[in-house]
């Protein structure tokens, strides 16, 4: 089979592009990233890098034509990025998905389209089912545009699907892993990996009684790959993530106590501090994941401890090297 990922070369598409080339499949991926994450798979006779972007129509026409399944990866993802440039976020996230979307439509390839567990806002009712309301604050408030983004391409989605297109969408809750962003941005396990590693305190914001359920990067993809295989996901949205909620204070705990001596310690700031008036937190995010669990056969098996041990050791031989 033939696989085509775009957004490959990032921490998630490395990760599936690896899963799919070990299936003993051919992976085109695309992306206009670095190929650090990816650069282990350059010698693969199966694997095939293109430095190139979602906005060249007809390359993209080109690959949808050539294979046989294609994942959509490709997006503005990261609080710092939809804060700092929320038109960039909408863009990519909207106007490219839209030319992935259109392709697979020609020539009638499944889609496979990676949204958030954003979507759902700030809903208080949790677990979130993929039917759930969404909740969200005010256009003025530029923390939404990433969710709006999202939700928008799951529109397309669903629309080409009533239109004849085998399209899935699934819906990650806090991925992590080796490979996952530089340290210090991104998610919260690389900003406090990073504030490890220079010595730093951790920041925590508020009092850290906010919860999110991380997931394992190898558990993601399990269910990732098996949503682009079991005909029975076309169509629907898939929660994928744990559902066993741990603070964000309880994550810096954890982090700290893996990490060994240290000088660093918890710091909680203000909000305000870190990503000005712009960002709104969300106080729960847990899913139901029984779709995944049973549609798709994908139990998690990495616990938040071995997954943060084996994450924090792939990051410290990194800063090593």
């Amino acid at each position: 089979m033939r696989v085509l990922i775009t957004g490959g070369a990032g921490f998630l598409g490395s990760h599936l592009s690896e899963a799919f080339v070990a299936r003993g499949d051919e992976v085109f991926v695309l992306d206009t990233g670095s190929i650090a994450k990816v650069r282990h798979l350059l010698n693969e006779p199966r694997f095939h890098y293109i430095h190139d972007s979602i906005f060249n129509v007809e390359l993209i026409d080109t690959l949808a034509a050539k294979v046989d399944l294609i994942y959509h990866l490709a997006a503005v993802v990261g609080v710092e990025h939809y804060v700092g440039d929320p038109y960039e976020t909408l863009n990519v996230n909207v106007n490219g998905t839209q030319n992935v979307l259109k392709a697979a439509y020609k020539y009638n390839k499944k889609v496979v389209f990676s949204s958030t567990s954003e979507v759902y806002g700030r809903n208080p009712k949790v677990p979130w089912k993929e039917d759930d309301d969404r909740v969200l604050g005010a256009t003025t408030i530029d923390r939404w545009c990433y969710s709006t983004s999202k939700a928008v391409g799951e529109h397309f989605c669903f629309a080409y699907h009533k239109l004849g297109m085998p399209v899935a969408v699934v819906r990650y809750f806090n991925i992590y892993g080796p490979r996952l962003d530089r340290v210090d941005v991104g998610r919260l396990f690389t900003i406090f990996m990073g504030q490890l590693l220079r010595g730093a305190d951790l920041t925590v914001i508020g009092d850290g009684s906010q919860t999110r359920c991380f997931t394992y990067v190898t558990d993601a993809v399990a269910a990732t790959v098996q949503t682009g295989l079991n005909p029975a996901a076309d169509g629907i949205a898939i929660n994928i993530g744990v559902d066993v909620e741990t603070s964000v204070l309880e994550f810096a705990e954890l982090m700290l106590d893996l990490y060994g001596p240290t000088k660093s310690k918890i710091k909680f700031v203000e909000q305000a501090e870190v990503y000005g008036t712009s960002y709104e937190d969300i106080p729960r995010r847990v899913p139901d994941n029984t779709k995944m669990r049973k549609l798709l056969g994908v139990e998690p098996t990495v616990s938040l401890r071995d997954g943060t041990a084996r994450s924090m050791e792939w990051f410290r031989k990194e800063a090593q090297s």
